[in-house]
């Protein structure tokens, strides 16, 4: 799906006190959502990674990998990762663009952002990596600062999505790209009932036995079919004013990585 490139992008939409956002299957106050994700990934981000590989058998490094292969990043260029938690992308991303180039790591929570400094200099990533806790509805970069953008995991628990494409639209330069790596809500059939069962049964008592949390990660599982589905997506993007925008199926459909490029 292409668009031709709006005259001027679209402003990010403003927040009605009066709406409600979605919070897993809840429907709660507008300003309430980020306060709840929040608390989410405060309680779970001391295992956080531990959690990733058993929830998804270590396949989350596949995702991850794969998306790095598109990011077409060459030495001395600069990336953003949103909502980027303890930095496997952004360590992916420092990689490509060398110790000329900058990788900027940004998360709305502390926590997780401070593990991923933690992580990423016990890797001797430094001097290239900066960390800014930022709200992915409003990015406090100036406008083209960046060559390609990635948002792993992270787009779902955002409240206003769409404000969050225009802000990943606007810190892009002319060309740059977006790639977006989320769970996608599952289909029908057998395949999607099993993945009920695992999502609804199995993950919140993984969450407990590990965590010490199941209600954070049924939130999770509830989030994933509340998201956007991948066409719905793909629809966000074009709106926001991205070109060339397509998507890649993961997994049997239940992983997606949406692609797009400023004009």
């Amino acid at each position: 799906m292409t668009s031709d490139p709006p005259r001027n992008p679209p402003s990010a939409p403003g927040r009605n006190p009066l709406r409600s956002a979605d919070f897993g299957f809840q429907d709660v106050p507008w300003q309430e959502k980020t306060h709840r994700v929040r608390r989410v990934f405060d309680s779970v981000a001391d295992r956080y990674d531990l959690m990733n590989d058993l929830m998804s058998g270590g396949a989350h490094r596949l995702w991850k990998h794969f998306t790095l292969s598109l990011t077409g990043l060459r030495p001395g260029a600069r990336a953003l990762d949103v909502a980027g938690g303890t930095g496997d992308l952004a360590e992916g991303l420092a990689r490509q663009v060398g110790r000329e180039g900058l990788v900027v790591l940004t998360d709305i929570n502390g926590a997780m952002l401070q593990h991923g400094r933690e992580r990423l200099t016990d890797r001797a990533w430094v001097g290239n990596v900066r960390y800014v806790q930022a709200d992915a509805q409003q990015l406090p970069f100036p406008d083209g600062s960046f060559d390609c953008v990635t948002i792993g995991f992270g787009l779902r628990n955002v409240t206003d999505k769409q404000a969050a494409l225009v802000a990943m639209y606007r810190v892009l330069r002319p060309g740059g790209q977006l790639l977006i790596l989320e769970f996608a809500p599952p289909g029908r059939g057998a395949f999607a009932r099993l993945y009920d069962f695992y999502s609804f049964a199995v993950l919140p008592r993984l969450g407990q036995l590990v965590v010490g949390d199941a209600d954070s990660y049924r939130y999770l599982a509830e989030s994933i079919r509340r998201h956007p589905d991948p066409q719905r997506l793909l629809g966000m993007m074009d709106q926001a004013g991205f070109g060339n925008c397509r998507y890649h199926n993961l997994m049997g459909g239940i992983v997606a990585l949406h692609r797009g490029y400023r004009h």
